[in-house]
């Protein structure tokens, strides 16, 4: 056998060894999509309306409410970043971007201290308070 083939041979034998790692990553990775769809829906709602600058100052007055303080808003690219600073650090973007001719997508993502939140209280809290919000604005209720 040559030198080369024999330096080659133990590194082969590696590999084929961790072939049968890999299934449980392919399972690992599977799982996490998973999780990741699912934490999306968390952070995802339509809403039925096509302006889509209403709804961004919706979403600024809905931050503003749940006692954020607005960082940043841009209508151009649809997102408004908010900081909320009572004993905790979360921060908050949300994405609104146009879903067809009759529809909006809100999608909000929150960060607690450097961690991405994957609970879905602040989200459904911040998907109420932006639905009520919403509603009253659609039928001019003070």
């Amino acid at each position: 056998m040559p030198r080369s083939a024999a330096r080659l041979l133990p590194l082969v034998a590696f590999a084929f060894s961790l072939s049968g790692c890999l299934t449980n990553s392919e399972d690992e990775v599977l799982m996490t999509n998973k999780t990741q769809v699912a934490l999306r829906a968390e952070q995802t709602r339509a809403f039925d309306t096509a302006d889509r600058l209403a709804t961004l100052r919706a979403v600024v007055a809905t931050l503003q409410d749940l006692g954020f303080v607005v960082d940043k808003a841009d209508d151009v690219l649809g997102t408004v970043s908010g900081t909320k600073l009572s004993g905790y650090s979360m921060r908050m973007t949300v994405t609104v971007r146009s879903n067809g001719d009759k529809q909006v997508l809100v999608r909000a993502s929150a960060q607690y201290n450097i961690e991405a939140v994957s609970d879905a209280a602040p989200y459904q809290q911040f998907f109420d308070a932006l639905s009520k919000s919403m509603y009253l604005a659609a039928n001019q209720i003070d």
